[in-house]
Parts: structure tokens; sequence; C-alpha cells
């Protein structure tokens, strides 16, 4: 369920403050208000600049330390019109999944698994009206792989006859708030869902070429491995490894989806992974550390906390 939480710290004092011309409209509001009004437009205006000034302090501007992991809840089952369901926050970032199902006839060119992620303009000022954002068809695509790669979801299971029926899943997620890392809460998200997934009792029948469901009969859970896939995400700013990076403002990322036993499934890199070191090497030049052994080791202690504190008790 959920774990702590932690409260936005007050802007860090070495903030620039804007000038008392820029402000003087804002004296109805209390002075706690101000503060927050005035670190919203500055983070907004200088995002990287903002997020220095915090780490300069050794804090992170929700209040976590580096290695600090936001609190996950989750919730299934909630959405009554679909074969199963989940609904994940992880700090402020708040994702709803639903599992709709379809029998077809199965083809070669066709995805027996069809997972999608919405971004709406309701969820952040970042995303415009219109069509799907391009990050969105990005953590699809990255979402179709890390389920595909896991083998959560054997296709044979999904067959109601070889070579007449078969089920079709749609995944389809939305985050109805976007506080950044959209992809692991989403992950998680759909993995609950498809655990809370239950179908009909389908039969085919030759004679007729329909497929017939039963309302009579209990439903059926899907048959899913044991590999379950959770990621964990890291940020690289500076010379500073952030785990489960809610800001956008990073200088390089790292993405594992793992599975059980310490199994690695997937990584996604953007950018290096060296980060820079107070003292110098040979060369008089500051030396870099390598913090990939660091990052997969805590994103393994990570799974391990995940499946035990939420996964197990859904």
């Amino acid at each position: 369920m959920a774990s702590s939480t932690t409260s936005v710290l007050p802007t860090p004092s070495t903030i620039p403050q804007p000038p008392p011309s820029q402000t003087q409209n804002l004296e109805f509001l209390s002075q706690e208000e101000q503060d927050k009004l005035k670190a919203s437009v500055f983070q907004r205006l200088h995002p990287r600049l903002y997020l220095e000034k915090y780490l300069e302090e050794e804090i992170r501007p929700d209040g976590r330390e580096f290695g600090g992991w936001r609190g996950v809840f989750l919730n299934v089952g909630s959405i009554s019109t679909a074969e199963g369901s989940a609904l994940v926050r992880m700090g402020d970032t708040t994702v709803v999944c639903g599992v709709k199902a379809e029998i077809a006839e199965p083809e070669l060119d066709r995805e027996n698994e069809v997972p999608n992620l919405d971004l709406p303009a309701m969820c952040s000022p970042k995303f415009k009206p219109g069509p799907p954002a391009e990050e969105a068809q990005v953590l699809s695509e990255r979402l179709n792989q890390a389920l595909l790669t896991s083998n959560l979801l054997p296709l044979s299971s999904l067959c109601i006859e070889p070579g007449k029926a078969v089920w079709v899943l749609y995944v389809d997620a939305t985050c109805i708030n976007y506080d950044g890392n959209a992809f692991d809460a989403t992950l998680l998200a759909m993995v609950a869902a498809l655990r809370n997934t239950t179908l009909p009792q389908a039969t085919y029948d030759p004679e007729t070429h329909r497929t017939l469901c039963s309302r009579s009969k209990p439903r059926v859970a899907l048959e899913l491995t044991k590999s379950v896939p959770v990621a964990m995400t890291f940020g690289i700013f500076d010379s500073y490894v952030v785990f489960d990076a809610s800001s956008a403002v990073n200088d390089a990322s790292i993405d594992f989806t793992g599975g059980d036993h310490g199994e690695i499934i997937s990584v996604e890199q953007l950018g290096s992974m060296l980060i820079e070191e107070d003292v110098e090497d040979q060369d008089g030049e500051k030396a870099k550390r390598d913090v990939l052994k660091e990052c997969i080791q805590a994103a393994r202690t990570r799974r391990e906390a995940l499946e035990k504190e939420v996964l197990n008790g859904n």
C-alpha cells in the first residue's frame, strides 16, 4: 500500500527573489502563499537553476534525499466496466489503467496485448490538447517492449481455439496527474491491472464458426508468469545521482526494468553514466566515476521492496 510521504520544503534562501516592483500585486496573499508562488514561477522560468539551488543544500525540491524514492499507493479493481484495472500513485504522479478484451481471429501482424499510455492536457501544463504527445508515443512503445520482453503474459494463454479464435487485450493507461517518471508508474499500473484481470470462459463452435462466452460459469484469471516487470528510473544531474527522478532537468538518465531474482529485463540509457569526482586523476583532470553498478544494485533493492510492500498485497 502507501509508503511514507514527504512534505514540500520552503524555497531555499539562495534562490534569487524578484524585484519588489514585480511582487507588489501579491500583497493580498500571505507570506507563505507568496513564497510558494515565487518558487513556482522561478521553477518554470529557470528549471535548471531552481534544481541546482536545492541540490547545493543536499536536498531535492520535494524534500527527498538523493537516494530517496517516492511513496507508492496501489488500488486495484476500481473500474467496474473493465476486465481488470488499477490505479497507481507515485508521489504526485497518478496513473489509472483499465484492461478491455475482445475476441478476434489470430493474425501474424496483430498483437494480442496492446498497451497504450495517454498523457492528456489535463495532467500537466507541458502537454497540449490534440494528437497524442510524442512522449506518450515513445513511452507506449517502451511499455510494450517491457511487457513482451518479460513474458508476463504468454501468448498461448490467450488462445481459445488454435487458428480460429484468440483473446486480444487492450491495456489502456491514462495519466491524470503528471509529476515526472510516468514510465515507472504506468508499468506498475499495467502489471497490477493484468493481475486483476479476469475473462469469461469461452468456447469455439466448429459448426457455426462462432465463439461463445458463458455468463453462468465463473470468470478465469489470466495465466501470468512469476516474472513481474518493475521499472526504476535514475537521473544524473551534474555530479549527483538522483533516484526516481521526478524532474525532467537531467544530464542523463537510465531506466531498469527488473524481474524476479534480481534479473534485469531491459535497460534504457540516455547520456553518460560517468560523473565527476572532487579529486583529480594523474593527468590533472577531474576523475570520473561510473555509477552504473550503483544504480543496478539500488534498482534490485527497490524492486524487492515494491514487490513485498505493494504488489504482494494486491
